[in-house]
């Protein structure tokens, strides 16, 4: 079953008419135009729709991506700006480890003195150390570095 049979994309006028705009004008993204071509290759309302491939073809795409921006379109309802716009993001991918409480108890840790038998600390001393207390997670050498640089933490 084709995508034009499964995810149908029938636009109203003022639709149309705002993807046309979103075209034509060249203040948009290029993505968002791209979305915007297939959307109009695959208006039912206007008229028979050429295949998939064809469609693909004109606008500069795969035919996945055709298939993706009609299902996209379908499941928002027939929302046109959800559609074409960006997807955004409810959080972050991944939390940082490091928070304000976690760089205050680093930063005093690499304030205080090195242990006995190191003249200074080191990145990979404080890494170490790090490991050991139960407060901070376990943290890269390199992300200490950020975290101290960040601050202006010298390390002597």
């Amino acid at each position: 079953m084709s995508s034009q049979k499964k995810y149908p994309v029938a636009l109203s006028v003022e639709d149309r008419l705002a993807l046309e705009r979103v075209t034509t004008t060249g203040v948009r993204s290029a993505s968002m135009i791209r979305r915007a071509r297939v959307l109009l290759a695959l208006d039912t309302s206007v008229g028979e729709v050429a295949p998939r491939a064809v469609v693909a073809e004109r606008a500069g795409v795969s035919c996945d991506s055709v298939r993706l921006i009609s299902k996209r379109y379908a499941e928002s309802g027939g929302d046109v700006w959800a559609t074409v716009g960006r997807k955004e993001r409810a959080l972050p991918p991944v939390p940082s480890a490091v928070t304000g409480e976690v760089e205050a108890r680093l930063i005093a840790l690499a304030c205080s003195t090195p242990p006995q038998g190191h003249a200074r600390w080191s990145l990979r001393l404080l890494e170490k150390h790090v490991a050991l207390v139960e407060d901070i997670p376990d943290l890269d050498h390199s992300t200490i570095g950020r975290v101290l640089k960040k601050r202006n933490c010298v390390l002597m």
